[in-house]
């Protein structure tokens, strides 16, 4: 699950590639490392055209998941003799976001796979835990690349409007837009790192069109594993 990656490019080339018609972002870093919960350069559909906005990375977790967690609360508060308002507890329960949408079966994300939620998110490079040698140290990262220049590219992501919730006790009850990116099964390249899955990785002009526009029935064949030769595993000095 890839909760970390790279940007090294400029505006103009985000724009081109994806056809963006405003931009919103101000000055972009000529390199960024986007972490979960930070803000990260997406391109989405907008009624005002096609827009590159800065988002915050994690979508909103399923009601399930925040409802076991709210109730796990509950229940150390009830065992220190507290009284609890569950449905309070319940609403200010911290969601930190969902970096990756997996099960595309799912109802929680099935609601957002319409065009108007669908964005594309650039990068460069991504990160993945290396454990193949860790000598019982630190894990490193592994940092995957489209070639050893680092062309951009883009994952395939969906994106929530104004979503209310709690993402950090500190900041108390907020609403923002959200965003996450789609991963797949991962391909032979890929498994000697992460053997469960891999971002949903677009490449070209076409495919962003298509993840952009088309219906979903044709836009969700792009969620599946890139060729075994579209990556490349960067230098150990990637690596850190």
């Amino acid at each position: 699950m890839c909760n970390l990656y790279n940007i090294s490019t400029n505006q103009e080339a985000i724009r081109q590639i994806t056809r963006a018609m405003v931009d919103s972002i101000g000055n972009l870093e000529p390199e960024l490392d986007i972490y979960p919960d930070r803000f990260g350069p997406i391109v989405r559909n907008t009624p005002a055209g096609r827009e590159l906005a800065k988002v915050r990375w994690g979508l909103p977790s399923s009601k399930e998941a925040l409802f076991q967690a709210a109730k796990k609360r509950a229940d150390k508060l009830r065992a220190k003799g507290k009284d609890v308002e569950f449905d309070e507890l319940l609403r200010m329960e911290p969601d930190g976001g969902t970096t990756n949408v997996r099960n595309l079966a799912s109802k929680h994300w099935k609601r957002w796979f319409g065009e108007e939620n669908r964005c594309v998110v650039p990068f460069t490079r991504f990160a993945e835990p290396d454990y193949r040698d860790t000598g019982g140290g630190r894990v490193p990262n592994a940092w995957f690349a489209g070639a050893a220049d680092e062309p951009l590219l883009l994952f395939a992501g969906i994106w929530v409007p104004q979503w209310t919730s709690v993402r950090k006790i500190k900041e108390g009850e907020i609403t923002i837009d959200l965003y996450g990116f789609l991963t797949t099964d991962a391909n032979d390249f890929m498994k000697p790192i992460h053997k469960k899955a891999m971002p949903v990785i677009l490449r070209n002009q076409d495919e962003v069109e298509t993840w952009l526009t088309s219906p979903w029935e044709e836009a969700c064949k792009l969620a599946k594993p890139l060729p075994n030769d579209a990556l490349v595993l960067l230098p150990n000095d990637k690596t850190e």
